[in-house]
């Protein structure tokens, strides 16, 4: 089994996203970064085809039936994040009266900020993968999807409307797909932008464009 290096050990990353969980969550979280971290090392030293479940299994010092409980496929590794439950938190702290826009903005962008400035690499290497792997980006639509359920429960349950409102459903949908725009342009231009004032500029000029 050819070797390669060492992840990084965990950082206050790690801290951030466990904040709001439980001791057992905590445990499953440190488990799966763990995991991703071990492959995203292998995936940028010999690529995503050349890494097998086993070498991550094996750098991870997890079992390769370990992985799977954590990660159904390979692709799970590149689709799947931990921040939805932190932008969940986020968005729960928010005043009951502000925008929706303002919310989710403001719910984005501290998990993003610490993102950003300890796993900028990891981020734009995802995105590469997405672009050219038609295997995950094929996974990443359910990702999308459950991304945009949690946000219209939320959204539901401040507005007291339903979550079968057509209207409510479509200021979600396009909240998600302007986010994913924003990482997607910011990953194209290499990372070169600042990608919490690409976020903040889109969207508002989405919501100024729906106020005309």
């Amino acid at each position: 089994m050819t070797s390669a290096p060492s992840p990084p050990p965990a950082t206050d990353l790690e801290e951030f996203l466990a904040a709001p969980l439980g001791l057992r969550e905590r445990k499953k979280l440190k488990t799966r970064r763990a995991i991703r971290a071990a492959a995203y090392h292998r995936f940028a030293a010999q690529g995503y085809e050349g890494t097998t479940v086993d070498q991550i299994a094996a750098d991870a010092e997890v079992s390769p039936s370990t992985f799977f409980r954590y990660f159904p496929t390979k692709e799970d590794l590149v689709i799947t994040d931990d921040y939805d439950p932190i932008m969940e938190a986020e968005l729960r702290s928010r005043p009951a009266g502000e925008s929706m826009l303002e919310s989710a903005l403001r719910a984005m962008i501290e998990p993003l900020r610490t993102v950003l400035a300890q796993e900028r690499d990891d981020m734009l290497l995802r995105m590469r993968l997405l672009r050219e792997n038609p295997a995950v980006r094929a996974r990443s639509l359910a990702e999308s999807k459950r991304s945009r359920d949690m946000l219209l429960g939320i959204f539901a349950e401040r507005t007291g409307r339903p979550v079968t409102d057509l209207i409510l459903r479509a200021q979600i949908a396009a909240l998600v797909a302007v986010a994913g725009e924003t990482v997607e342009y910011w990953a194209e231009r290499d990372g070169q932008d600042d990608l919490i004032e690409l976020l903040q500029q889109a969207l508002k000029a989405v919501a100024a464009g729906f106020a005309q």
